[in-house]
């Protein structure tokens, strides 16, 4: 991760929460100098402020890297702290959900570069994956440095449309709450057949992250994967029948719940 040209111009992280302190960790250890990091946060952690980094101080002059990482709703209170540093060769790169390019060009200016992406709660252990897309400003060094940035927390792709950004939350931005609830589902079944919880909790976890993982690191796809342990009327089989049910099964269940957080984040994003 080349940090060389954020530490020229300086970073400034506006907001420093779970998904800001797992960035700025991931930064400084690829060898950003604390020195040429700016945190506006007001209520700075202790881990923050054992960092060395520069925290509700003055801003460094345009240009600069300017990453957004604070909630929607308190996107009417921060982006005026940053407003100086727009229209002015700064990059913007905003993690914050629901909040479209747009509405960043209207407060910082349509000549500002902005990146928009959508990064996933396993940032916050670095096993995230964010998808992001740039305005028509951001140059092609840009959005580059934006992906290089977000590596810290993760995976990354680029989208070639910001209307996808909607899909995007609703498949791997909400996603890992729908794994949470598959893990305390599959515990509850294990334990409806026997199984004491503590144990039925701790298969059912490393069966979802082992499963996981040997879909990241296999050469076949999920399908090939599910066909290889699928022996014929065997009890993998039996389960199948149940969950691969057209009108009752995984496949209507989870089309449908991925197309409510879709909507849904269509509607914020109009709110």
């Amino acid at each position: 991760m080349d940090m060389s040209r954020v530490a020229d111009q300086g970073l400034v992280l506006l907001g420093c929460g779970k998904m800001g302190s797992a960035m700025l960790a991931g930064w400084l250890e690829h060898g950003l100098p604390a020195s040429s990091v700016w945190v506006v946060d007001p209520y700075p952690s202790d881990w923050l402020k054992a960092q060395g980094v520069n925290i509700n101080t003055a801003m460094p002059e345009a240009p600069a890297v300017v990453l957004v990482a604070v909630k929607p709703q308190m996107m009417g209170e921060a982006l005026p702290a940053i407003k100086a540093l727009g229209g002015g060769g700064s990059l913007f790169v905003s993690v914050a959900a629901g909040t479209s390019i747009s509405t960043f060009e209207s407060v910082l200016g349509a000549g500002t570069s902005i990146v928009r992406a959508m990064p996933n709660t396993p940032a916050a252990i670095r096993q995230g994956i964010t998808a992001l897309i740039g305005n028509a400003q951001a140059s092609e060094a840009d959005v580059t440095l934006a992906e290089n940035l977000l590596s810290a927390i993760g995976e990354t792709v680029r989208l070639v449309d910001e209307a996808q950004m909607d899909a995007v939350t609703g498949l791997s931005g909400s996603g890992p709450a729908y794994v949470f609830h598959l893990i305390e589902t599959l515990a509850a079944a294990g334990q409806a057949q026997g199984l004491p919880h503590e144990l039925a909790m701790k298969l059912a976890k490393s069966t979802v992250a082992g499963a996981g993982a040997l879909a990241m690191a296999a050469d076949e796809d999920p399908a090939q994967l599910r066909v290889n342990v699928t022996s014929p009327n065997g009890t993998t089989q039996a389960a199948l029948e149940v969950l691969m049910h057209e009108e009752q099964g995984f496949p209507d269940l989870l089309h449908r719940a991925v197309k409510a957080a879709t909507d849904r984040s269509k509607e914020l994003s109009r709110e």
